[in-house]
């Protein structure tokens, strides 16, 4: 698959591990490709970004990544669905934090002094990212899968990274019309 990737796509696989080595994370997760991602210039995902308002934003979808993290990974949907239930997540996370310290919930951290990971493997949603981007490339009949297939495949799929880019206003849909100039209503699944 990874023969058909640009030279754009691959340097947003590279960054993302980048980031995940800088917050000592043990593998690749879907966030740290949306920061690389945000990192590239002069691309078709790039574009797609600046032209959604990604270059103001880029701070804030940070800390609300890096809250998310706080909160084990679990997005506000699932916060959502667990205060429905009488579960209070903001009231478990500050007190697993009064006992172990802040970020105590955050994965993907390396532990212990002295522990190195030599190499960071792709967590179960970075390798659905890179399926979905396969299979969105292939339904577009692209002969390439670009870092905007990638960008396409965080937005479709769901979770924190999508929710946290929907809330800047970076959806499918609109990744899609800026794109293509279409609704993107047609879904690679």
């Amino acid at each position: 698959m990874f023969e058909r990737f640009t030279k754009d796509a691959r340097a947003v696989v590279e960054g993302a591990v980048l980031h995940s080595g800088r917050v000592g994370g043990e593998g690749v997760d879907e966030e740290h490709m949306v920061l690389a991602l945000l990192d590239r210039e002069g691309s078709r995902g790039s574009f797609a970004l600046t032209s959604l308002g990604a270059t103001g934003f880029r701070e804030s979808l940070e800390r609300d990544l890096a809250e998310a993290r706080r909160r084990g990974g679990l997005s506000r949907a699932d916060a959502d669905a667990l205060s429905g239930l009488g579960i209070d997540l903001a009231e478990i996370v500050s007190r697993i934090e009064e006992a172990h310290g802040e970020g105590a919930l955050e994965s993907g951290v390396r532990g212990g002094a002295g522990r190195r990971v030599r190499r960071r493997p792709f967590g179960r949603e970075a390798k659905d990212v890179l399926v979905r981007a396969l299979r969105i490339a292939a339904a577009r009949r692209d002969r390439h899968i670009g870092d905007e297939h990638l960008l396409l495949a965080i937005t479709l799929r769901g979770g924190v990274a999508a929710e946290v880019l929907a809330d800047h206003g970076v959806t499918y849909e609109s990744v899609t019309r800026v794109l293509y100039g279409e609704g993107g209503v047609a879904q690679a699944g």
